[in-house]
């Protein structure tokens, strides 16, 4: 008799050791917000004063892994020029094509376009747009090309649902690019 009290006392705290472990902490789950598939990213530079357009692009039909992008241009600039840059992201896989600018306009306070040239003195960025929570976005901005020379411009798409703060620190990428960068 002895044996069994034992054991239904074990069993006891074993199971309210399980519940007190697997209690709500009160946080409300919510599923993952994907990021987006995107197979192409145009940069469109506009020149200030002739208003001329040069775009840029990378394409990978089948998304990041997989085969090899079929297209990365080298990004080459005019120095000490004025850009006004726009950005176009597509997703390819589908017919008809999807405009995942459009979406990330939509969305914009869960999006973040972070532009880092390398070395910093051949471009300067300076954002346009602005989220609904005052927060930058970068589909369309100002680009200063500096003094002649090479090296790399990143283009990141930060994807930050319900945790964007004017940073790019929270989330994760859509996009993350190393355009080989020339100012002539």
């Amino acid at each position: 008799m002895k044996l069994n009290r034992n054991l239904v006392w074990l069993l006891l705290i074993g199971v309210t050791t399980l519940f007190t472990q697997c209690k709500d902490s009160g946080e409300e789950l919510t599923p993952d917000d994907e990021n987006e598939l995107i197979t192409s990213v145009t940069l469109n530079f506009k020149e200030s004063g002739t208003g001329t357009v040069t775009s840029f692009s990378y394409k990978d039909p089948d998304g990041e892994g997989g085969n090899a992008p079929t297209r990365f241009d080298a990004v080459s600039l005019k120095a000490n020029t004025e850009y006004t840059l726009t950005v176009e992201f597509l997703d390819e896989s589908k017919t008809p094509v999807d405009n995942i600018t459009e979406e990330i306009a939509k969305e914009s306070d869960e999006h973040l376009l972070v532009y880092t040239p390398s070395p910093a003195t051949l471009l300067t960025y300076t954002y346009g747009d602005k989220d609904a929570n005052n927060f930058v976005i970068g589909l369309t901005g100002t680009a200063k090309s500096g003094a002649a020379g090479e090296g790399k411009l990143k283009v990141q798409l930060r994807h930050q649902p319900g945790t964007k703060n004017g940073t790019p620190g929270p989330g994760s990428d859509d996009v993350n690019l190393d355009f080989d960068l020339k100012v002539q």
